[in-house]
C-alpha cells in the first residue's frame, strides 16, 4: 500500500545492497582472491620488496614522488635482505639478475613549487645510470593546475598495491610511532616526524585492470605500448604478511581523471561521487582518516546527511593531521579547513549528531609530544563500507588531481563487514596507543565519540582533540586579500557535472590573484616528458 502523497517525500527508499555503482561512483568491480590493508610504511615497503623479488616479467610503479635512495628495509628487516635495499639500486639489481624482467616507472612532473623538496635530474639518473630494461618517465599530461597523485604498483599482473604511500624518503614508519626510533631517518641521515599511512594489496582478476590503467597512461604519456605477459592462473601464497586482511571477494576501482583538453573527453569524478554516496548512505558511523578536511563537496554531503532528522543520529570521527606539512598548504588548505570544521561542528550541534575531530601524538620519555602526521586517505561507513587510496578530502583530489582509490562494500553482519569493523578497531587502537589491549569499547559504535573524547582529555592515550585553529590567527593579513585562503585548493566545477558555477572569489583582488596564479603555474609547468624520453632507452 502506497503512502499518502504528502508523506512520500519523507520516506527513504530501501537501502541498496551496495553503495558501489559502476559508471556512477566507480570504474568497475572486479573479483579478488586476496585483498586487505598494509598499515604504515614499514609494512608496505616490506611487502613491495618481497613481492618485487618474485617478479619475472614486469613491475609497473606509478607515483607522485620517488627517491632513489629510499630504504625499503630497515633494522631487523634489512638484516634478512638478499641484496640491495634502497629503491633504485634494488630495482636495477632485479633487472640485472632477471633477463626477462622489465620495470616501468611513471612520476608526476612536479611544478616549480615543489622543486626544493625533490630529487633533481631523475629523468637522467633513473634512465641512464641503470639497466636498459628499467624505464622512467615524467608524467606531464594533467592540466596546468593539477598534479598526478596516484600511488599504485602492479607486479607481473598478479599483485597490486593501491593507496597513499609513495616510495620516497620521509614516509617510512612502523605502527608504534616512537619518537626515539633510530630507523626513521631519510637518505641524508636526518630524522623526521612520525608518519601514518595506508596502502592496500590485491591479487586476482582486479590486478589486471590496475595494470590496464598503467598501460593506458604510459601509452598516452610516453607514446609506447606495453605488452603484459599473461600470468599463470594458479594461486600463489602472498610473499608478505598483511597488516589487516579483508574477507572480500570483490574490489571496486575508483578514479579522478580530468583531461588536459576538453576535446579529450569528460572528466572522471568517480571518487567524489563515491564519497558523497557513501556519506549519504551512513546510518550509524562515519569514520575518516585523511591529511586534510577542506573539500566543500564532502562538507556539504556531511551537513546534508546531518540535516535528515528522520534518520538515525551519527557518530562522526575525523582523524586528520594537526597541521599541514608546508607553509603554502597551511595558508591555502588550512584556512578552508578551519572554516569547514566550524560548519561541521555547528551542524552536529544543531541536529544532534556526535562529531569528534582528533590527531594522534607521539610521546617522548620526558613527557613532550609531537603530532603523528596523518597521511592516510580512508573512508569507512557503518563498518560495512571501506575505501582507501590516494584521494585527499580536499577540493583538488575531488575535482582535478589524478587519483586512484579502491573500495569494498557489503551488508552489515557479513564476513566482510566483520573484517571492516576489525580494521576500524585496529586503527583506533594504533591512534590511541591501546592496540593489543583489551578495550572492547573501541569496537562499539554507540557512544564512540564520547569515549574517544574521554581518552583524548584524560591524557591516558596517544589521542588528542584537534585544535582546529586557523592559520589566520598568525597571518591575519591574509583574510584581507584572500578570505578563502590562497587559491591553490579552489573547487572547480566541471561542465560535466551540470551544476551552476558558484562564485568563490568575491573581491576584485581575489579574482585577479586567482587568474594570476593560474597564469604563473602555466608558465612554470615543466616540459612534457615525451621530448626528453625520446632520447631514453627503448626495450
Amino acid at each position: 500500500m502506497k503512502a499518502p502523497k504528502r508523506l512520500r517525500r519523507f520516506i527513504r527508499p530501501p537501502a541498496r545492497h551496495t553503495i558501489l555503482t559502476p559508471g556512477r561512483n566507480c570504474w568497475r568491480i572486479d573479483a579478488a582472491r586476496d585483498t586487505g590493508l598494509l598499515v604504515d610504511g614499514r609494512d608496505y615497503y616490506r611487502a613491495f620488496y618481497h613481492s618485487a623479488r618474485q617478479a619475472e616479467h614486469s613491475i609497473f610503479i606509478f607515483g607522485w614522488q620517488f627517491d632513489s635512495n629510499a630504504a625499503l628495509l630497515r633494522g631487523e628487516d634489512a638484516a634478512e635482505a638478499q641484496g640491495k635495499i634502497t629503491l633504485l639500486e634494488f630495482l636495477n639489481e632485479l633487472c640485472e639478475s632477471k633477463p626477462t624482467l622489465r620495470i616501468y616507472m611513471l612520476a608526476w612532473n612536479y611544478s616549480m613549487l615543489y622543486s626544493l623538496d625533490r630529487e633533481w635530474f631523475q629523468n637522467w639518473y633513473f634512465n641512464w645510470s641503470t639497466n636498459d630494461r628499467l624505464k622512467f618517465c615524467y608524467d606531464s599530461s594533467d592540466s596546468f593546475d593539477a598534479s598526478h597523485h596516484q600511488k599504485f604498483v602492479v607486479i607481473d599482473g598478479a599483485i597490486g598495491f593501491v593507496g597513499g604511500i609513495d616510495l620516497c624518503a620521509s614516509r617510512w614508519d612502523d605502527r608504534s610511532h616512537r619518537l626515539d626510533n633510530p630507523l626513521r631517518i631519510n637518505s641524508g641521515g636526518d630524522s623526521y616526524r612520525t608518519f601514518h599511512d595506508i596502502q592496500s594489496y590485491h591479487t586476482g582478476p582486479v590486478v589486471r585492470h590496475l595494470a590496464e590503467l598503467f598501460q593506458q597512461r604510459w601509452r598516452s604519456v610516453c607514446g609506447e605500448c606495453i605488452d603484459l605477459v599473461p600470468t599463470p592462473p594458479q594461486k600463489r601464497p602472498l610473499p608478505f604478511k598483511p597488516s589487516l586482511p579483508l574477507a572480500a571477494r570483490k574490489v571496486a576501482i575508483c578514479r579522478t581523471e580530468v583531461p588536459k583538453r576538453r576535446s579529450a573527453g569528460k572528466p572522471v569524478l568517480e571518487i567524489r561521487q563515491l564519497f558523497i554516496d557513501a556519506i549519504d548512505a551512513a546510518e550509524r558511523l562515519v569514520y575518516m582518516e585523511n591529511q586534510y578536511c577542506s573539500s566543500e563537496a564532502l562538507a556539504d554531503a556531511l551537513i546534508q546527511r546531518m540535516r535528515q532528522r528522520r534518520r538515525p543520529r551519527l557518530q562522526i570521527v575525523l582523524m586528520i593531521a594537526k597541521d599541514a606539512e608546508a607553509f603554502l598548504e597551511q595558508l591555502s588548505i588550512g584556512i578552508a579547513q578551519s572554516r569547514i570544521i566550524r560548519r561541521l561542528k555547528e551542524a552536529a550541534a544543531e541536529y544532534g549528531h556526535d562529531l569528534g575531530i582528533y590527531h594522534p601524538a607521539s610521546i617522548a620519555a620526558d613527557g613532550s609530544e609531537t603530532p603523528t602526521y596523518i597521511h592516510s586517505k580512508l573512508l569507512l561507513i557503518d563498518d560495512r563500507f571501506l575505501s582507501v587510496g590516494s584521494a585527499n578530502m580536499n577540493n583538488r583530489s575531488m575535482g582535478y588531481d589524478t587519483e586512484l582509490n579502491v573500495a569494498w562494500d557489503d551488508l552489515p553482519g557479513s564476513a566482510l563487514s566483520d573484517s571492516i569493523r576489525a580494521v576500524r578497531v585496529n586503527l583506533l587502537g594504533e591512534h590511541t596507543g591501546l592496540c593489543g589491549q583489551a578495550d572492547n569499547r573501541l569496537g562499539n559504535v554507540s557512544g564512540l565519540v564520547a569515549y574517544l573524547n574521554a581518552l583524548a582529555d584524560s591524557g591516558r592515550s596517544r589521542l588528542r582533540q584537534h585544535p582546529a585553529r586557523s592559520p589566520t590567527e598568525e597571518y591575519g593579513w591574509l583574510t584581507t586579500l584572500f578570505p578563502n585562503g590562497l587559491p591553490f585548493d579552489s573547487e572547480l566545477v566541471h561542465e560535466a557535472e551540470e551544476q551552476a558555477v558558484e562564485e568563490r572569489h568575491e573581491s576584485f583582488i581575489t579574482k585577479g590573484m586567482a587568474s594570476l596564479n593560474r597564469l604563473i603555474r602555466s608558465w612554470c609547468a615543466p616540459r612534457d616528458c615525451n621530448s626528453e624520453n625520446s632520447r631514453a632507452k627503448t626495450a
